[in-house]
Protein backbone atom coordinates (compact mmCIF):
# COMPACT_ATOMS: atom_id res chain seq x y z
CA UNK A 1 0.00 0.00 0.00
CA UNK A 2 1.23 3.49 -0.90
CA UNK A 3 0.12 6.30 1.39
CA UNK A 4 0.55 9.99 0.64
CA UNK A 5 0.69 12.11 3.79
CA UNK A 6 0.55 15.89 3.99
CA UNK A 7 1.82 16.75 7.46
CA UNK A 8 3.94 19.16 9.43
CA UNK A 9 6.93 18.01 11.48
CA UNK A 10 4.92 17.49 14.69
CA UNK A 11 2.30 15.36 12.96
CA UNK A 12 4.97 13.40 11.13
CA UNK A 13 6.71 12.54 14.39
CA UNK A 14 3.43 11.48 15.98
CA UNK A 15 2.65 9.19 13.05
CA UNK A 16 6.11 7.64 13.13
CA UNK A 17 5.75 7.04 16.87
CA UNK A 18 2.77 4.77 16.14
CA UNK A 19 4.93 2.53 13.95
CA UNK A 20 4.55 1.76 10.25
CA UNK A 21 4.45 -1.76 8.81
CA UNK A 22 7.37 -2.57 6.51
CA UNK A 23 5.11 -3.36 3.55
CA UNK A 24 3.65 0.16 3.55
CA UNK A 25 5.28 2.92 1.50
CA UNK A 26 4.82 6.45 2.76
CA UNK A 27 5.19 9.50 0.55
CA UNK A 28 5.56 12.68 2.60
CA UNK A 29 4.09 15.78 0.97
CA UNK A 30 4.47 19.46 1.77
CA UNK A 31 2.41 20.75 -1.13
CA UNK A 32 -1.29 19.97 -0.95
CA UNK A 33 -1.51 19.98 -4.72
CA UNK A 34 1.23 17.48 -5.40
CA UNK A 35 -0.10 14.82 -7.79
CA UNK A 36 1.15 11.51 -6.40
CA UNK A 37 0.14 7.98 -7.32
CA UNK A 38 -1.02 6.56 -3.98
CA UNK A 39 -3.80 4.35 -2.63
CA UNK A 40 -4.88 6.73 0.11
CA UNK A 41 -4.07 10.24 1.32
CA UNK A 42 -3.81 11.65 4.83
CA UNK A 43 -4.38 15.40 4.50
CA UNK A 44 -3.32 16.49 7.97
CA UNK A 45 -2.70 20.05 6.76
CA UNK A 46 -6.38 20.33 5.89
CA UNK A 47 -8.10 23.60 6.75
CA UNK A 48 -11.87 23.96 7.06
CA UNK A 49 -11.65 27.41 5.50
CA UNK A 50 -10.60 26.11 2.10
CA UNK A 51 -12.55 22.89 1.51
CA UNK A 52 -12.81 23.22 -2.27
CA UNK A 53 -9.07 23.70 -2.84
CA UNK A 54 -8.14 20.74 -0.62
CA UNK A 55 -10.08 18.21 -2.65
CA UNK A 56 -8.05 15.07 -3.36
CA UNK A 57 -10.65 13.58 -5.67
CA UNK A 58 -8.10 11.28 -7.32
CA UNK A 59 -7.72 9.19 -4.14
CA UNK A 60 -10.10 6.43 -3.12
CA UNK A 61 -10.12 7.68 0.44
CA UNK A 62 -8.78 10.80 2.12
CA UNK A 63 -8.31 11.14 5.88
CA UNK A 64 -8.62 14.87 6.55
CA UNK A 65 -7.77 16.72 9.74
CA UNK A 66 -11.30 18.14 9.77
CA UNK A 67 -12.00 18.41 13.48
CA UNK A 68 -14.56 21.22 13.35
CA UNK A 69 -16.87 20.66 10.37
CA UNK A 70 -19.29 17.81 9.59
CA UNK A 71 -18.46 14.97 7.20
CA UNK A 72 -21.44 16.02 5.08
CA UNK A 73 -19.61 19.29 4.33
CA UNK A 74 -16.69 17.37 2.80
CA UNK A 75 -16.30 15.46 -0.48
CA UNK A 76 -17.82 11.98 -0.29
CA UNK A 77 -14.42 10.23 -0.28
CA UNK A 78 -13.26 12.06 2.87
CA UNK A 79 -12.96 10.67 6.39
CA UNK A 80 -12.57 13.04 9.31
CA UNK A 81 -9.64 12.33 11.62
CA UNK A 82 -8.60 14.17 14.76
CA UNK A 83 -4.98 15.06 13.98
CA UNK A 84 -4.66 18.09 16.22
CA UNK A 85 -1.25 18.19 17.88
CA UNK A 86 -1.00 15.55 20.59
CA UNK A 87 -3.95 13.43 19.45
CA UNK A 88 -2.36 11.21 16.80
CA UNK A 89 0.00 9.63 19.30
CA UNK A 90 -2.85 8.50 21.55
CA UNK A 91 -3.61 4.77 21.68
CA UNK A 92 -6.86 5.26 19.76
CA UNK A 93 -7.42 7.79 17.01
CA UNK A 94 -10.86 9.24 16.31
CA UNK A 95 -12.46 9.16 12.88
CA UNK A 96 -15.88 10.06 11.52
CA UNK A 97 -17.47 9.68 8.09
CA UNK A 98 -20.86 10.01 6.44
CA UNK A 99 -20.41 7.57 3.53
CA UNK A 100 -20.80 3.88 4.46
CA UNK A 101 -18.53 2.68 1.65
CA UNK A 102 -15.81 5.07 2.74
CA UNK A 103 -16.25 3.84 6.33
CA UNK A 104 -15.46 0.30 5.16
CA UNK A 105 -12.40 1.53 3.30
CA UNK A 106 -11.25 3.41 6.40
CA UNK A 107 -11.49 0.27 8.52
CA UNK A 108 -9.45 -1.70 5.99
CA UNK A 109 -6.77 1.00 5.72
CA UNK A 110 -6.38 1.52 9.46
CA UNK A 111 -6.29 -2.22 10.10
CA UNK A 112 -3.53 -2.52 7.50
CA UNK A 113 -1.64 0.24 9.29
CA UNK A 114 -2.18 -1.54 12.58
CA UNK A 115 -3.67 1.59 14.18
CA UNK A 116 -6.38 1.37 16.81
CA UNK A 117 -9.32 3.66 16.18
CA UNK A 118 -12.86 4.47 17.19
CA UNK A 119 -15.72 5.90 15.18
CA UNK A 120 -16.71 9.15 16.84
CA UNK A 121 -20.02 10.97 16.36
CA UNK A 122 -20.00 13.15 13.27
CA UNK A 123 -20.19 16.37 15.27
CA UNK A 124 -17.80 19.31 15.68
CA UNK A 125 -14.88 18.24 17.86
CA UNK A 126 -15.85 14.56 17.75
CA UNK A 127 -15.09 13.38 21.33
CA UNK A 128 -11.64 14.24 22.69
CA UNK A 129 -11.24 17.66 21.08
CA UNK A 130 -14.69 18.71 22.30
CA UNK A 131 -13.91 17.64 25.88
CA UNK A 132 -10.45 19.22 25.92
CA UNK A 133 -11.82 22.46 24.47
CA UNK A 134 -14.45 22.65 27.21
CA UNK A 135 -11.79 22.07 29.89
CA UNK A 136 -9.67 24.85 28.39
CA UNK A 137 -12.69 27.13 28.25
CA UNK A 138 -13.52 26.53 31.92
CA UNK A 139 -9.88 27.18 32.83
CA UNK A 140 -10.11 30.56 31.08
CA UNK A 141 -13.29 31.37 33.02
CA UNK A 142 -11.37 30.58 36.24
CA UNK A 143 -8.43 32.70 35.09
CA UNK A 144 -10.76 35.58 34.26
CA UNK A 145 -12.27 35.34 37.74
CA UNK A 146 -8.72 35.54 39.16
CA UNK A 147 -9.09 32.19 40.92
CA UNK A 148 -5.50 31.29 40.12
CA UNK A 149 -2.70 31.68 37.57
CA UNK A 150 -2.22 29.70 34.37
CA UNK A 151 0.74 27.86 35.83
CA UNK A 152 -1.10 26.91 39.03
CA UNK A 153 -4.20 25.77 37.16
CA UNK A 154 -2.06 23.58 34.90
CA UNK A 155 -0.31 22.03 37.90
CA UNK A 156 -3.61 21.44 39.72
CA UNK A 157 -5.15 19.69 36.71
CA UNK A 158 -2.15 17.45 36.16
CA UNK A 159 -1.84 16.46 39.81
CA UNK A 160 -5.58 16.17 40.42
CA UNK A 161 -6.62 14.33 37.25
CA UNK A 162 -3.35 12.81 36.02
CA UNK A 163 -3.77 14.60 32.69
CA UNK A 164 -0.60 14.70 30.56
CA UNK A 165 -1.05 18.47 30.11
CA UNK A 166 -2.79 21.27 31.92
CA UNK A 167 -5.51 23.22 30.06
CA UNK A 168 -3.24 26.12 29.14
CA UNK A 169 -0.48 23.74 28.05
CA UNK A 170 -3.07 22.01 25.87
CA UNK A 171 -4.21 25.30 24.36
CA UNK A 172 -0.64 26.21 23.46
CA UNK A 173 0.06 22.77 22.00
CA UNK A 174 -3.13 22.65 19.91
CA UNK A 175 -3.37 26.34 19.09
CA UNK A 176 -5.79 28.66 20.85
CA UNK A 177 -7.33 29.80 17.55
CA UNK A 178 -8.39 26.20 16.85
CA UNK A 179 -9.93 25.90 20.31
CA UNK A 180 -11.75 29.18 19.79
CA UNK A 181 -13.03 28.10 16.36
CA UNK A 182 -14.39 24.82 17.73
CA UNK A 183 -16.10 26.47 20.69
CA UNK A 184 -17.62 29.09 18.37
CA UNK A 185 -19.02 26.33 16.14
CA UNK A 186 -20.43 24.43 19.13
CA UNK A 187 -21.88 27.59 20.64
CA UNK A 188 -24.00 28.17 17.54
CA UNK A 189 -26.36 25.43 18.78
CA UNK A 190 -25.65 25.07 22.50
CA UNK A 191 -25.37 27.87 25.05
CA UNK A 192 -23.25 25.71 27.37
CA UNK A 193 -20.39 26.36 24.97
CA UNK A 194 -20.37 30.10 25.66
CA UNK A 195 -16.77 31.23 25.21
CA UNK A 196 -14.84 32.65 28.15
CA UNK A 197 -14.21 36.37 27.45
CA UNK A 198 -10.50 36.03 28.20
CA UNK A 199 -10.14 33.08 25.82
CA UNK A 200 -11.89 35.06 23.08
CA UNK A 201 -9.66 38.06 23.75
CA UNK A 202 -6.42 36.05 23.60
CA UNK A 203 -7.52 34.13 20.50
CA UNK A 204 -8.37 37.31 18.63
CA UNK A 205 -5.00 38.80 19.47
CA UNK A 206 -3.41 36.19 17.18
CA UNK A 207 -1.66 37.64 14.17
CA UNK A 208 -3.18 35.25 11.64
CA UNK A 209 -6.81 34.53 12.52
CA UNK A 210 -8.97 33.49 9.59
CA UNK A 211 -12.54 34.87 9.37
CA UNK A 212 -13.82 31.30 9.89
CA UNK A 213 -12.35 31.43 13.37
CA UNK A 214 -13.86 34.77 14.33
Amino acid sequence: MRIAICADDTQKNEILSKGINEDIEIIWLNNLRDNINADVCFDLLFTETDVGKNNFISYTAVFANAVIIYASELPSNYIRINAWNGFLKREFIEIAAANENVKEQAVSILNTLGWKFIYAPDVPGMIAARVISMIINEAYFALGDKISTKEQIDIAMKLGTNYPYGPFEWSKKIGLQKIFALLKKLNEKEKRYDIAPLLREEAMQGSEIHPFEI
